[in-house]
């Protein structure tokens, strides 16, 4: 089996190895604090110091990062991925990023006879627990041939979209769709506390009917639980609400829905500073 390396041990990144690791492959990993990757050290990964030694030691290097910014630098700063690449590799972003620095990423990757994946996903911290995730990919349709047992580890569905930038575009239609699902749930909660109505038979209620969605299904209970710990960060979701609209004005396009949300979120994150919550801590705008 090939040897895959990992930079990223979040709440994504982390649900994703140890589902490659219960497969049997051998896992590098990179995060800046060892000791925050101890429980997947001690699940079989080895730990590396550096981007650069994992790209040296993998076959197939995986990247889960924050930020646009955090993707450029663990791939192009000195230390950085592209520092130990060889030709005959792949690399594969499952970060959240812009389609303009997947092709960036893509375009680097030629030169040195590496191949390219922009593979964001769909699922939250539940998905890449359960392998469960959906995956959208851009790149070298030849390396996501060649990634498809690994992918069918990981993710319940994945699809190929096109060229370098293709993963990301279609992340930003999904993210577009959360956005009013997130909106909705919130907003309903809101609106069945002020009637006096119990929540638990609201939520029962409307994932019973058309309102169904996974939002509800997965975010609702644990909003009347109180639980805000982040299956998704809100403040990853804001910059993906950010990275959609400034695409979407590159394409000429209006979506107010979309814009409307980001305002909400700019006010969680930004103004409440509560970043750090799951996208469900939306609703403390309210509550």
């Amino acid at each position: 089996m090939q040897k895959i390396g990992f930079i990223g041990t979040g709440v994504m990144g982390s649900g994703v190895i140890n589902n490659l690791l219960k497969a049997g492959y051998a896992v590098d990993i990179y995060t800046r604090t060892e000791s925050k990757a101890e429980p997947l050290i001690n699940q079989g990964a080895k730990w590396y110091a550096d981007p650069k030694d994992v790209a040296e030691s993998a076959d197939i290097i995986f990247s889960m990062v924050g930020f646009p910014q955090d993707v450029e630098d663990v791939y192009f700063k000195d230390n950085g991925i592209f520092a130990g690449l060889s030709a005959g590799k792949i690399i594969v972003d499952m970060t959240t990023s812009t389609p303009t620095l997947a092709k960036k990423i893509g375009q680097k990757a030629e030169t040195i006879g590496v191949q390219s994946l922009d593979a964001p996903v769909s699922g939250g911290d539940v998905g890449a627990r359960d392998g469960k995730l959906t995956i959208m990919v851009g790149g070298s349709k030849e390396a996501y041939q060649a990634l498809l047992p690994i992918f069918e580890i990981i993710g319940k569905a994945n699809h190929y979209f096109g060229s370098y930038g293709a993963g990301q575009h279609a992340k930003m239609a999904n993210q577009i769709m959360i956005a009013g699902t997130m909106t909705g749930l919130t907003e309903m909660f809101v609106y069945a506390k002020a009637a006096g109505l119990d929540l638990q038979s609201v939520l029962e209620t409307v994932e019973g009917g058309s309102g169904d969605n996974w939002s509800l299904e997965n975010y609702g209970p644990r909003i009347l639980n109180g639980d805000f710990k982040p299956g998704f960060y809100s403040k990853h979701f804001l910059k993906d609400l950010r990275i959609a609209l400034d695409e979407s004005e590159k394409m000429n396009l209006d979506l107010p829905a979309t814009k409307q949300a980001k305002k909400l979120y700019e006010t969680l994150v930004d103004d409440k500073g509560l970043g750090n919550d799951g996208t469900q801590g939306l609703i403390k705008l309210w509550w």
